[in-house]
């Protein structure tokens, strides 16, 4: 064991700051990592589906109130949400399927309930899951995060046979004890913690919890929701990232997520951008598309 690996658990067992959880660990100077036939790049297709309450406020607005009062229950904003998981989720996975692509399907635990055929279609697909909270509220706002943790790791689990490995927090919130119940609750791998190009490891009070790299820049809540950039946005941004990550990749491989929310990618004027992602990502030999627990699989192997 290093004496940084040492000194961050010796960290823990004084604080539960984020900053104790992790070591510095430069790309340029860490072990060269090496993907299955010589790939540069791992590409993590992930696609959350949600639930939103339209009787209490909701996680973002398209249409904001006349005079800025909010209402309740906000029709027009929870239809936006609604539409995703009615029409638009349908486009995305006609998309992935005609290119043979296996995805993580993000949901928070009610999504079981409330959107039975979406995780019916994920089932049959072969997708992983991935929790995503028991409802769509900030892990700071819940009475009981620990028990939230726990019972969507069981929802998820019943319901699609499947052992619940990944983990997002909604917004990517956390509170300081969340990656401890992480991996009190069986978790190996969480997307909150965008710090890296390759996956990375967070010391926890029950073991190591393994960081994935996830999105902010590329994902379409901040292109499209919070930049609102044109529609093209989405291609555009994506494919420059991988052009760099394809570069750097030969000598040290990266993992490219493409995030995705139906409401958002899969929407009429959106979705030929989310298909020439693909159509122009699968013509590349040296890039392998996996799903999470591939990824971590791999990565546990590869830094051995």
């Amino acid at each position: 064991m290093t004496k940084c690996k040492l000194y961050v658990l010796e960290s823990l067992r004084m604080s539960t700051n984020l900053k104790d959880r992790i070591t510095y660990d430069p790309i340029e100077h860490r072990k060269k990592l090496k993907l299955p036939g010589g790939a540069r790049v791992a590409v993590w297709t992930v696609v959350t589906v949600e639930v939103w309450d339209p009787s209490g406020p909701l996680p973002r607005q398209v249409l904001s109130a006349p005079g800025g009062q909010r209402w309740q229950p906000d029709v027009p904003n929870w239809c936006w949400s609604e539409y995703g998981a009615r029409v638009a989720f349908w486009r995305i996975k006609r998309i992935l399927d005609e290119f043979n692509i296996k995805a993580t399907l993000c949901i928070n635990g009610s999504v079981c309930d409330h959107y039975p055929q979406i995780i019916d279609a994920a089932i049959e697909s072969d997708w992983e899951f991935m929790g995503h909270n028991i409802v769509q509220k900030p892990m700071h706002m819940m009475d009981d995060e620990r028990q939230a943790i726990f019972d969507t790791a069981k929802i998820i689990q019943e319901r699609t046979g499947k052992k619940l490995r990944g983990w997002m927090g909604p917004g990517l919130t956390e509170t300081d004890d969340t990656p401890d119940y992480l991996t009190e609750a069986g978790l190996d791998y969480t997307t909150d913690w965008v710090i890296d190009d390759q996956p990375c490891p967070i010391e926890t009070k029950n073991g190591t919890l393994y960081s994935i790299p996830y999105s902010v820049e590329t994902n379409d809540v901040v292109m499209s929701a919070i930049q609102t950039q044109p529609s093209s946005e989405i291609y555009d941004r994506i494919m420059d990232q991988f052009e760099c990550f394809y570069e750097e990749g030969e000598e040290q491989p990266r993992v490219l997520s493409v995030c995705s929310h139906p409401y958002l990618s899969g929407v009429p004027h959106r979705i030929k951008y989310f298909r020439k992602i693909y159509e122009e990502l699968t013509k590349k030999q040296d890039i392998v598309f996996w799903t999470g627990d591939q990824i971590i699989d791999w990565y546990k192997e590869a830094v051995k």
